[in-house]
């Protein structure tokens, strides 16, 4: 009996270890992302703006499930009367100038669609339905995990006018801004299926590779996203000088092109494009596409700006991580700035600073959201908010500008968003905000002030250690707002998820005030609900300073600093209370004022 006791415990121990060792191992590697190769090929008719293409789609099942339907977004059919994108825009309190009731004034020409006409399921026709901006396909056989499946597309379109991104004729009279425009799978990940109807917010795709044929008048220059594999065939500033052209006859010339490794295709096309090519010393070709027929003053800014995006290339790079593509391309189109794989859509009619600053943000967003490709339908901030840290700081030390803070101009949006009671929280769905103004505040000012406030926690040595370390961690990923955490947590030793929590999750605010101090001894209160480390610097009688630093319990850690740091603060007690060395005369706290204290009336105490 003892002896079959011992043998049933070895087993259990023996199989104890090996599934603490498997699932160690399950851990390492759990995570996974769906693959998809388009291959497509359209013909362009200019003066109806309309085109016809075939797409054929090989899409690789990643995940541990099996798959009984696919979905597809149609992004131009937002673009009719009476889509949810037209009357969201009729309804919102604030809506965006650039649409209003556009869209339920346009003309059966002038709207957009795509029609799907016919697909298959590895060469078998499926069944699908269109239902607003997304096509909805039942599978005639599940796609199992880690299966491919081909499916072939046929289908038709009509390109909007411009209201919003995407759209013929914009107002600076570039012909075609072709983002958006085709049949696009949608992503499934361990949410689940990301299906919102398009109501001209955020977009998600799934990572793969682009190989796009575009057939188009001869007159047309196209730019965008992605390599041109036949240069030689199409000349427009694409050709090399040194070999013959070899342009095929007839009124259309057919554009090859091949994007690896990213999760959208953008294009831009017109027949007064002006080409500029800018060849970096490390290797990458800046494009730059704007109308000739542009004023003197914009052909000058557009002139002036490309050296500017060489100098942004290299800071991006250098702060956040390697670009790994060999080419980016300016264009002029859309209706203000917009960012895709590779390339931008830009106005062109701007000063030299204008154009500098819409580049320098669109440009930035090639590593949040393009590169480190997160969910910015559920996650905006995390794509315009972290765009925005980046490209200001960029701006400040490509134009040598002075200041502590360059993100200094949120912190000020952020006191009027929370005085007027209209902030909303994080957390909120992109397309779901009460008001444009509320997204817009949410996604680029309180977003941008996650990272600038990480400065003020765990230092700004670490917060940039920690970018470039999210950058390695999770380029050509689908990282979450945890991953952002992780990655923060693991270069500076300080735990983070209460910071997370309650910057993204709630709508507490941070104030803390000094509430006295007698003799030699001060005490701090915590007003607000959300809690912080503190800094604070003494002025003595004396005239010399000292300066304090005062953990967070929280943390279990506290960040590099040359302040002398004292016990840490549990969030819970309301007050806290040292005692300094020398006479005090006055208090102040967080003079860095990357802190986002809404009531800095009560952060300096003089003593009487």
């Amino acid at each position: 009996m003892k002896k079959i006791f011992l043998l049933g415990l070895s087993l259990i121990t023996l199989v104890s270890c090996k599934v603490t060792k498997d699932t160690t191992y399950v851990a390492k590697d759990t995570y996974w992302q769906q693959h998809v190769d388009y291959t497509m090929d359209v013909d362009v008719d200019v003066n109806k703006y309309q085109y016809k293409g075939k797409q054929t789609l090989v899409y690789t099942n990643n995940s541990p499930d099996d798959l009984d339907k696919v979905f597809y977004h149609l992004y131009f059919n937002a673009f009719q009367p009476g889509s949810q994108m037209d009357v969201r825009s009729l309804n919102i309190k604030d809506p965006d100038r650039r649409v209003r009731d556009r869209i339920s004034k346009l003309k059966p020409e002038e709207i957009g669609y795509i029609k799907v006409n016919s697909l298959k399921q590895n060469g078998v026709a499926v069944s699908h339905e269109t239902v607003g901006t997304i096509l909805e396909v039942q599978l005639n056989q599940p796609i199992k995990s880690g299966e491919s499946v081909t499916f072939e597309m046929d289908f038709d379109a009509q390109v909007p006018l411009q209201v919003r991104r995407s759209g013929r004729t914009s107002k600076e009279g570039v012909a075609l801004s072709m983002s958006q425009w085709y049949p696009k799978l949608a992503e499934y990940d361990f949410q689940g299926w990301h299906t919102p109807p398009y109501i001209a917010r955020e977009f998600q795709g799934v990572w793969g590779n682009f190989d796009v044929t575009i057939h188009i008048d001869k007159n047309y220059t196209v730019g965008g996203t992605g390599y041109i594999q036949n240069p030689q065939e199409v000349g427009h500033g694409y050709e090399d000088a040194t070999k013959e052209l070899k342009l095929p006859k007839g009124d259309k010339l057919t554009w090859h092109f091949k994007a690896p490794k990213v999760h959208d295709f953008m294009w831009a096309a017109d027949n007064e494009y002006i080409h500029d090519v800018l060849k970096m010393e490390n290797g990458i070709d800046l494009h730059f596409l704007y109308k000739k027929t542009l004023e003197d003053k914009y052909l000058k800014s557009w002139k002036d700006v490309q050296p500017k995006t060489a100098e942004l290339m290299t800071y991006f790079s250098e702060n956040v991580g390697q670009y790994p593509y060999k080419q980016y391309s300016v264009i002029q189109g859309g209706d203000g700035g917009m960012e895709y794989a590779m390339s931008t859509l830009v106005t062109g009619k701007r000063s030299f600073r204008s154009l500098f600053g819409v580049t320098a943000h669109e440009m930035a967003h090639t590593w949040f959201q393009f590169l480190l490709a997160s969910n910015e339908s559920l996650h905006p901030w995390m794509d315009e908010g972290f765009t925005s840290y980046i490209s200001t700081k960029a701006s400040y030390d490509i134009f040598k500008k002075e200041g502590k803070n360059p993100n200094a101009g949120p912190y000020r949006g952020y006191n009027r968003m929370v005085k007027s009671g209209t902030e909303e929280v994080l957390t909120t769905h992109a397309d779901r905000y009460h008001t444009n103004r509320g997204y817009s505040f949410a996604s680029y000012g309180k977003g941008s002030m996650f990272l600038s406030q990480l400065e003020y926690i765990i230092g700004a040595e670490n917060t940039a250690k920690g970018l470039k370390k999210y950058f390695t961690d999770f380029s050509f990923k689908h990282p979450t707002p945890n991953d952002v955490k992780r990655s923060m947590e693991k270069v500076s030793g300080i735990h983070l998820g209460w910071y997370l929590n309650e910057w993204t999750q709630t709508l507490h605010t941070i104030d803390y005030g000094i509430k006295s101090v007698e003799g030699n001894k001060i005490t701090l209160e915590r007003i607000g609900q959300m809690p912080m480390p503190i800094d604070v610097e003494v002025t003595f009688t004396d005239g010399s300073k000292e300066s304090f630093n005062i953990p967070l319990e929280l943390m279990r850690g506290s960040k590099p600093t040359d302040a002398t740091v004292l016990k840490d603060w549990g969030w819970a007690y309301p007050t806290y209370s040292f005692n300094t060395s020398k006479t005090i005369k006055t208090v102040a706290i967080d003079k860095s004022l990357l802190m986002a204290d809404v009531n800095l009336e009560n952060n300096v105490f003089e003593v009487k």
